[in-house]
């Protein structure tokens, strides 16, 4: 079964989440657990905490279909190891809010080496990060994202995914989220069944399905192998809507939350309704 959601706005408490996923029709949703362009946040409040968890029973949608995604100031794999750790503190932070919320993943970029260091030398900061992490928290998965490789953005070939994986200090902890606007514009072909198969075919080799627990559904603005992120309303960019129906009846796909975060929320609730249409 597909689980299929957005991701919704936190304004007013973490707990309205659940509530405005409901109002769009989500089985799924992706959230920020703080304001997600600033450091600091103050704590999680126990009454915050239980509301939030109220609401998502209410909503009838568990915790495994939800994806939590962390700011995007942080990087984990920053050349200077002062803003490194600070991204470090902030990250695991960030995997504590999630325990406290009774959420079990935390999607991130994997980080960039902003062309001070090397890709390698940047990958294995970033395994560093990660290491400390899984070592000082628990039950978190740790889900990174690919990403479409724009500016010194590392994460837009499988074998970064690959790679940070196999040298992790717990392969149970660990596992990816793949954009298919991202996968797209770093090159990897998703419009027709040939395409689609060969993608994914080439993922399950170098990274493996059981480590797949999310995805990001939006379609493309640019072109394949641009290396630019623009996401664009599913079927109107340059993937079209012939993908997602492989997608939607991929079974590959089943029991992970589907996420859009395409350009128009206002639409959602359509897009939601258009990508359960495409299953047979």
């Amino acid at each position: 079964m597909k689980y299929v959601g957005a991701h919704v706005s936190i304004a007013g408490g973490v707990f309205n989440a659940p509530l405005n996923a409901q109002k769009i029709g989500a089985k799924a949703f992706a959230i920020f657990t703080k304001n997600q362009r600033q450091w600091n946040a103050k704590p999680l409040d126990k009454e915050s905490i239980e509301k939030f968890k109220q609401n998502l029973n209410e909503v009838e949608i568990e915790p495994k279909h939800i994806l939590p995604h962390d700011s995007y100031l942080i990087n984990l794999g920053h050349p200077d190891s002062l803003k490194r750790e600070k991204s470090l503190n902030a990250f695991i932070d960030e995997v504590q809010r999630c325990e406290q919320l009774g959420l079990d993943k935390l999607n991130f970029h994997p980080g960039s080496h902003l062309k001070l260091i090397g890709e390698q030398e940047c990958l294995d900061l970033i395994v560093e990060s990660m290491n400390k992490t899984l070592e000082i928290t628990k039950d978190v998965i740790l889900v990174i994202e690919n990403t479409a490789g724009q500016g010194s953005n590392l994460g837009y070939k499988f074998e970064h995914l690959g790679y940070l994986i196999n040298n992790s200090i717990d392969k149970d902890r660990v596992g990816v989220c793949i954009d298919t606007c991202h996968a797209f514009t770093s090159g990897y072909d998703l419009r027709d069944y040939e395409a689609y198969t060969k993608t994914w075919d080439k993922f399950e080799e170098i990274v493996g399905f059981k480590y797949l627990k999310g995805m990001h559904l939006n379609d493309s603005k640019p072109d394949l192998g641009s290396r630019v992120d623009r996401h664009e309303s599913i079927g109107v960019g340059k993937i079209g809507l012939e993908a997602f129906k492989y997608i939607m009846n991929d079974k590959r796909m089943d029991d992970i939350p589907l996420i859009l975060e395409t350009i128009d929320d206002t639409i959602w609730e359509q897009e939601i309704k258009l990508l359960y249409s495409l299953i047979d």
